[in-house]
């Protein structure tokens, strides 16, 4: 009906048609403004209705004899019209009445005075008086808004009802030769410029009609832009930016309101090992079915709930005590659990899908950031984990397995690298033209003393909040010198860099002091950096990024798309590469997700940056890189992260280095 409309209205603007008889076009002109036009026509009568009533001073002074008849006239006219439109105005009737009303009132109010009026002795002053009568003719064509055929007839009854006039009043035939062609004048003259003006309205119409249409398409397109934004792709519920947005107003309602709210992480335990058995296509059913079973059970909790990560979920909802937290935590493990999702490749004597959960309640404790209480919902996670998964587990200060586990782990990274309890291993990058290994991309591993692994996503904040990232970063960088590029194993190597590196004072040197040390030069080395939820783009950031790219090293964006990787970044550095994350890629099942990667890897190649995908893990993801033109990939399908002596041989001689890295 919308398309229709718009292809009518088109077609009448482009051909310059103004034909009233559409019927589409003619409802929609007819109801157009009616509030305004109704308004507008009960002011317009009573404005005429007044100056009527006035034109009995004129005539006391010219038509004295019968002035007392003529005055009557006017009022007796002018009262019964005038209480008629109130009627009308009051009881909301059709704009057509009220014109119609209008126009009667033109007719009856120059009628009822013309008729007393002809009986006056005084002929010639009366044939000069006469000429008024054009007024209500005018006013049907020109002081009223009325459409062009009430026009023409009531203009055309007063044109009338002179002429009738004329051949009673005694007059030469010079008097009525000279009226009678005023007075046609008149008519001819006010209709045509009344027809104009209706076509000039119908066209602001039309315009505006159009201009209204364009208007909400642009509306509703610019709103289903907003959902997509902020949407997840694959289980339509709020996607990590929708819930980061989320996550703010709660903590402002806190700070400044005292308004109380839990965080509730959500892991679909071993999906991974659920993926592999069963196929991307039935894990992402999964997730689907995981995802709409959450929404219901907390719908009653009225918390909302998005999706935060590949199988991590989170639930946010405003609440005063922490007893009501653990029920709605475990209200959502046993709603998975009924679930019954088969599951056969779990180790831990289930044989269904479960959730682990984490659960971080505000408290005066908490912190001045936000971060603060998704990293202590975080930790909880971590600990349902440990202690079996399929649990519930809250944040609790006073547990000292919960509670300062950062701290151990911040004790455990002051010896890390003298207790050798830090390594690297290597993640194959791939030319996707040529099929050669390109790069590798340095990832850091720490075990705890009992062998124990520690993952990147625990040790990297607590490194990186307690300064120890500096110390590791410069480990790092030299271990990659020593292990891969010295012997020219690969060409290229990737190192994270945080934005705290890039913040301190002197790490352009002390990377240039290790290249000096190591005898390797810059362009083998890029950096990935990263932007954090709590970075912002500094001076000194910039001044240190332009001192390594002196250094001939390369500066790739990491992570480009998932909220933290903003357009500002590109804008300020001149990237070589710039890494999509791998969920995009993952979003290529559906068609939405497929053109959302075109529209990112276009606005990249706009800036002229070399592309890199990550999270290739299937032969078709692989195609599918080929085909959008896509410079570099890397992923389980390309190899997994391997040590260095994965690496000895000289990977460049193999076409498909794929194939030996995953065998290794």
């Amino acid at each position: 009906m919308t398309n229709a409309l718009a292809n009518l209205i088109d077609a009448d603007l482009s051909e310059k048609r103004r034909d009233l008889s559409r019927q589409e076009l003619r409802d929609l002109y007819r109801v157009d403004g009616a509030a305004e036009r109704k308004q507008a026509a009960r002011q317009g009568l009573w404005i005429a209705g007044l100056v009527y009533l006035l034109f009995s001073i004129t005539d006391l002074i010219l038509i004295p004899d019968v002035a007392a008849y003529t005055i009557a006239a006017r009022f007796a006219v002018g009262v019964v019209m005038l209480t008629l439109i109130e009627l009308l105005f009051r009881y909301d009737a059709r704009i057509e009445w009220l014109d119609g009303t209008c126009a009667v009132g033109l007719i009856i109010g120059y009628a009822g005075w013309l008729y007393p009026a002809m009986m006056t002795q005084q002929i010639q002053t009366f044939s000069y008086y006469m000429v008024f009568g054009a007024i209500f003719m005018m006013g049907a064509n020109l002081f009223f808004s009325f459409r062009f055929r009430l026009s023409v007839i009531s203009s055309g009854i007063v044109l009338a009802t002179f002429f009738l006039a004329l051949h009673f009043f005694p007059a030469s035939g010079t008097y009525r030769l000279v009226f009678g062609t005023f007075y046609i004048s008149c008519f001819t003259f006010t209709s045509y410029v009344n027809w104009k003006l209706n076509v000039e309205r119908y066209n602001v119409f039309l315009n505006a009609l159009e201009a209204r249409n364009q208007h909400k398409e642009a509306t509703e397109r610019g709103k289903a832009l907003l959902r997509l934004s902020r949407t997840d792709p694959l289980t339509g519920l709020e996607n990590r930016r929708a819930v980061d947005e989320r996550l703010r107003d709660y903590w402002s309602d806190w700070q400044l309101l005292g308004s109380s709210f839990v965080a509730i992480l959500i892991d679909v335990d071993f999906f991974k090992k659920f993926n592999d058995c069963y196929g991307h296509q039935e894990g992402d059913r999964c997730l689907v079915q995981v995802a709409d079973a959450l929404s219901a059970t907390i719908k009653k909790h009225n918390a909302s709930i998005g999706r935060y990560g590949g199988e991590e979920f989170i639930v946010l909802a405003r609440m005063e005590r922490k007893e009501q937290v653990a029920l709605l935590a475990e209200a959502i493990r046993r709603t998975v659990e009924n679930l019954a999702i088969v599951h056969e490749q779990r180790r831990d004597g289930m044989s269904i899908v479960t959730v682990s959960i984490g659960a971080a309640f505000t408290r005066s404790q908490t912190g001045p950031k936000l971060e603060k209480i998704i990293h202590e919902a975080d930790r909880a996670l971590y600990l349902a984990k440990a202690s079996g998964r399929n649990c519930v587990r809250l944040f609790d200060p006073s547990d000292p397995q919960s509670s300062d586990e950062s701290e151990n782990i911040a004790a455990l990274l002051k010896i890390a690298i003298n207790q050798d309890l830090v390594s690297m291993v290597y993640q194959p990058i791939q030319n996707v033209d040529t099929g050669r290994l390109e790069a590798v991309e340095a990832l850091m591993r720490l075990r705890m003393l009992d062998g124990t692994s520690v993952p990147p996503s625990l040790f990297i904040p607590v490194a990186e909040r307690t300064g120890a990232i500096l110390e590791l970063g410069r480990w790092a960088i030299r271990t990659v010198c020593h292990e891969l590029i010295l012997d020219n194993h690969v060409s290229l190597v990737s190192v994270n860099v945080s934005p705290i590196q890039l913040r301190t004072p002197g790490f352009a040197t002390s990377v240039a002091a290790i290249l000096t040390e190591t005898g390797v030069t810059g362009n083998r080395l890029a950096f990935e950096i990263t932007e954090g939820l709590e970075m912002e783009m500094h001076s000194d950031i910039l001044r240190c990024i332009s001192d390594l790219k002196l250094l001939g090293i390369r500066i790739w964006l990491d992570d480009f798309g998932t909220g933290f990787a903003g357009l500002s970044w590109l804008r300020l550095i001149d990237f070589d590469t710039v890494k999509i994350d791998r969920s995009f890629l993952h979003d290529c099942r559906s068609s939405r997700g497929r053109a959302m990667l075109k529209d990112i890897i276009g606005l990249i190649r706009n800036r002229g940056h070399k592309i890199l995908v990550e999270g290739v893990e299937t032969e078709e993801q692989l195609l599918l890189m080929r085909e959008f033109g896509i410079d570099k990939i890397q992923g389980y399908h390309i190899g997994r992260p391997a040590p260095a002596d994965s690496f000895q041989t000289n990977p460049s001689a193999y076409k498909r280095p794929v194939r030996v890295l995953r065998s290794a």
